[in-house]
């Protein structure tokens, strides 16, 4: 079985994991064959999947540098997955060399790797967390440290918020947090939703099957129930948008369908 040196020990490589068919999507090699396979089932139903996950990471890349541009140099990557090339620290530090980041994902292999990736540097913290323990988030001492120190905290929820069923509370968790986040504060979000993905429904359930039965299960969300997780924020123009659509630094126009399988926003602490 195939084993790579960051991967912790006691971790069942057979068994898919998110984290990884998303960097198998973003064309990265931190993946193993179940997560391959799992991902090339998904890319049956939803061929154009990758399409959707580089206008995710474009809005990222936005998202953070403009940020930065405004005095951000605290961030708190909820979600993180495999912190490859092009991640967040790397975004926020080629803008600003001060910026401190905090990953934190409940996967232990992205975890691994993620530390893996940050080695020694004090700036940046790799931690294990479920989104769906905001307690435990905010009592970690990475976190409790990150927030400890002056001036506001972007909290990003990109991609991760799907995977938290309605069940689990996912209003109540990001509200949770965003409570602990100093004013002027930024929550940045990105989540699926059904609204323009260019495949029928059918096709889009067959997806969705795939997670489910890796027991990940997806729940994509309209735009108003997407617009909840803002409540108490002022959103920054041009406020909940298809994602090509926040501040694009080309026309939108130009982007392929499958981009627009995913709404994004930032909104501001009082």
């Amino acid at each position: 079985m195939e084993r790579a040196v960051w991967a912790p020990p006691g971790i069942d490589t057979s068994v898919a994991g998110v984290a990884r068919m998303y960097d198998y999507y973003a064309g990265g090699s931190h993946n193993f064959a179940a997560d391959r396979d799992a991902a090339r089932r998904t890319l049956d139903f939803l061929p154009g999947l990758p399409k959707s996950v580089q206008a995710d990471r474009a809005f990222m890349r936005r998202a953070v540098t403009w940020a930065v541009g405004r005095g951000i140099t605290r961030f708190l990557d909820i979600g993180c997955g495999m912190v490859s090339y092009g991640n967040v620290h790397q975004v926020a530090r080629s803008a600003d060399p001060a910026c401190r980041i905090v990953h934190l994902d409940h996967d232990p292999v992205a975890v691994a790797h993620g530390r893996a990736v940050a080695g020694d540097d004090p700036g940046i913290a790799v931690a294990v967390a479920d989104l769906r323990r905001p307690r435990q988030i905010l009592d970690g001492p990475e976190v409790a440290e990150l927030l400890e120190a002056a001036g506001p905290v972007a909290l990003l929820l990109l991609g991760v918020l799907p995977f938290v069923e309605d069940a689990e509370d996912p209003y109540g968790a990001v509200r949770e947090l965003g409570e602990a986040l100093p004013p002027e504060s930024l929550i940045v979000i990105t989540h699926a939703a059904y609204d323009r993905v260019p495949v029928s429904q059918e096709q889009t359930e067959g997806a969705l099957g795939v997670y489910r039965d890796i027991r990940s299960p997806l729940t994509l969300r309209s735009q108003e129930q997407i617009a909840r997780f803002f409540e108490g924020y002022e959103m920054v123009e041009p406020g909940l948008v298809f994602t090509p659509h926040w501040r694009p630094d080309a026309p939108a126009e130009q982007e392929d369908p499958y981009a627009f399988s995913s709404y994004a926003g930032v909104g501001r602490k009082a």
